[in-house]
């Protein structure tokens, strides 16, 4: 019985370790080293181990990360040292002035300061004695906080115990961070509020506070809470590092996870740098920040600076410009797209929010309208992040003045005045006039001269609207008439502009079947579904009569709207959805009156390889980096029109990975799997030998 106790005991400190460490590394270095599959594995039979033992259970065995019962509330805890609130700055000017007090404080020329994102979250301190968390508390009124101990135990990014020999851990030392929401995270919750009937987060802040107080902890063990450590308070029987550069690596060995943008910077301008460079980032991060942070790095150096009110001097916060702010709507127009697609745009008030002025947002779609309980005349938050189109998140209900209504849904264009239908299931409102709809044919004639499309050089929008408000051209087709002289009496527009852009539409008839399908603009075909279907049919004509006979399966009762369009379905990534948008897009007539038009006008395509003629007949190819004398969509077509097919990932099926500059992970997975690796020069000699046999 001894030895066998010994071993089970053995067993279970290994289980502890290896789980804990696997999420040390899951959760802080961002480095999975094993599984999940055998995560769950290991952490069933540590488990199973502790309910045959529960006498062996500690404080610090991951399964206690499964708090005990509801509390009735949260209990009011004083802080060993008071949590300070930053200053904050909004302007250069005035980053330049903290720092010049900085310098004349200390007599120094030039400040080391770490930078580190300033996370729109919530502040935490977390008590460590004798190496275990003991307690957690939120910020509170800097003073006294609430008690979440229990709550904050099922986090798993916040180690139960600081990892290390406890020799090397003070006594008492508090860690103080912000706990957040992920926004996948916050995505995923709010769907799951929403399909449960229940009011969504506003934010991923908000979620991260509601969830860290929820008085159920298995409530919070749910949701998809993470933490960064950026300070320490108070510290007994034990020295920290003299930098706080140095200090975050020390959390970072004892377990605690800290952010991965800090950075240490020299002076104003490396400040203001990382603050650019932070904005620029920021909405591509997968949490949400709302500024940077600048800390002096010199420790004992701050002991000198001390506080002011109820902020450090050392330290500030450089806001960046708010991505919402609140303002009036005034009205909602509707615009037509390219595919008569209906989209409500809010006209505002304007708005100063994410470092521009906004007076214009969209609302998405009719659903969206009724889903917010938008009405004009509301006040409305407006959120813009980066380079994303300005948005109306929701309605300010208790705001909502006398004489408020809700916006209609138009019954006709707007642009046309032809009806709008939408069909069942459908978000989208559109307008039944096709191309004859000049708001359709200015965006559908935009598509087909873009570059991965028809290609036109020089045709961009301002000149399309002027072609077609003097009715030169009514259909794509009609391009292909124009004559220099009629070009040369538009505005901005001479002989020689003129003559260059007849020559450029006339060298876009050489084109291939997979940019011309794209080009026609049908609904829900990318370039990639595009590709295919060139791939799959060959020609225009079988993918014509294909999408005819699969018309049929439409109108049959008797056949399951899954098992309809079978004809062009059985091409990759096609299905139901899409194949019945391109059946419908062949059906209509004025869709192959223009078709027709085209063709008749030049418009051509290599015929495509039969069996093994094709040069690269056979074989897969991967592209990826910058090639030098040609773009990537040459290089696809250069590939299929010898016979290739090209694949967007790299597997063991694939013959050849084209790479050029700055290749990426893809030539690293080649190289793994023996893929043959070719550049430019190498495409052309494989051509060459083929040619030559």
């Amino acid at each position: 019985m001894g030895a066998g106790r010994a071993a089970l005991t053995a067993e279970l400190r290994a289980l502890r370790q290896r789980i804990a460490k696997a999420d040390y590394h899951y959760y802080v270095l961002d480095d999975p080293i094993m599984p999940d599959a055998e995560y769950d594995r290991l952490f069933r039979r540590l488990q199973q181990i502790e309910a045959e033992h529960p006498q062996w259970i500690s404080a610090d065995s991951p399964s206690q990360r499964v708090a005990g019962a509801p509390a009735a509330g949260f209990e009011p805890v004083r802080h060993h040292q008071p949590m300070r609130s930053l200053s904050n700055c909004f302007s250069e000017e005035e980053l330049r002035d903290f720092d010049r007090r900085v310098r004349e404080a200390l007599g120094r020329e030039s400040i080391t300061y770490v930078a580190e994102p300033k996370l729109d979250g919530l502040a935490l301190s977390l008590i460590y004695r004798r190496s275990m968390l003991s307690r957690a508390a939120t910020r509170g009124d800097g003073e006294t906080g609430e008690d979440v101990t229990a709550n904050v135990r099922t986090v798993r990014s916040i180690p139960l115990r600081l990892r290390g020999e406890p020799a090397s851990h003070p006594q008492l030392i508090e860690i103080r961070g912000e706990v957040y929401m992920p926004r996948a995270g916050f995505a995923h919750i709010n769907r799951e509020l929403e399909a449960a009937g229940e009011k969504p987060f506003a934010n991923p802040r908000n979620a991260a506070a509601g969830s860290l107080r929820q008085l159920d902890p298995a409530n919070t063990r749910r949701r998809p809470l993470a933490f960064y450590a950026y300070q320490t308070g108070a510290v007994e029987g034990g020295e920290l590092p003299p930098t706080h550069w140095e200090l975050l690596a020390r959390l970072r060995d004892w377990g605690l996870p800290v952010s991965a943008l800090a950075r240490r910077v020299e002076g104003v301008d490396g400040c203001l740098a990382y603050y650019h460079e932070m904005l620029e980032r920021r909405p591509r991060l997968d949490f949400d920040i709302d500024g940077v942070v600048y800390k002096l790095d010199d420790l004992a150096a701050r002991g000198e600076l001390g506080e002011v009110s109820r902020a450090p001097r050392w330290a500030i916060a450089h806001k960046f410009p708010a991505e919402e702010a609140v303002t009036r709507l005034l009205s909602v127009d509707w615009q037509v797209g390219r595919t008569g697609a209906l989209t409500p745009v809010a006209r505002l008030m304007p708005v100063f929010v994410g470092g521009a002025n906004v007076s214009n947002a969209t609302l998405h779609n009719a659903d969206e309208i009724e889903r917010k309980g938008i009405h004009v005349g509301d006040a409305v938050v407006v959120r813009r992040a980066g380079d994303v189109i300005p948005e109306v998140v929701r309605a300010l209900p208790g705001r909502r003045p006398t004489g408020a209504r809700r916006p209609k849904v138009p019954t006709h264009c707007p642009v046309c005045g032809a009806a709008v239908e939408r069909p069942p299931g459908e978000a989208i409102v559109r307008c039944t006039a096709g191309l004859s709809c000049p708001a359709q044919l200015h965006a559908s004639l935009v598509h087909f001269v873009s570059r991965k499309a028809m290609d036109i050089d020089g045709l961009g929008e301002k000149l399309l609207a002027q072609v077609i408000g003097r009715g030169l051209v009514e259909n794509a087709a009609d391009l292909y008439r124009l004559e220099a002289e009629q070009l040369a009496g538009l505005e901005r527009m001479g002989e020689k502009s003129a003559a260059n852009l007849v020559a450029a539409i006339d060298a876009s008839k050489n084109t291939t079947l997979a940019r011309f399908l794209y080009a026609l603009g049908i609904r829900s075909v990318g370039e990639t579904t595009a590709r295919a279907l060139a791939e799959h049919f060959g020609s225009l004509e079988a993918l014509t009569e294909a999408a005819g006979r699969d018309l049929d399966s439409e109108r049959d009762t008797h056949v399951k709207p899954r098992d309809r369009y079978p004809q062009l379905q059985r091409v990759a990534d096609v299905g139901p959805t899409v194949a019945a948008e391109i059946a419908r897009f062949f059906a209509e007539r004025r869709n192959r009156k223009v078709i027709e038009q085209l063709l008749t006008a030049g418009v051509r395509w290599p015929a495509p390889p039969r069996g093994e003629s094709g040069k690269l007949a056979g074989k897969t190819f991967v592209i990826t980096g910058t090639l030098p004398n040609l773009t990537r969509e040459q290089a696809i077509d250069l590939v299929q029109q010898h016979g290739g097919k090209v694949s967007s990932s790299v597997s063991s099926k694939t013959d050849y990975l084209l790479a050029g500059d700055t290749p990426g992970g893809k030539l690293e997975k080649a190289q793994k799997l023996g893929v043959a690796v070719i550049d430019w020069s190498g495409l052309r000699k494989l051509l060459q030998s083929d040619a030559d046999e």
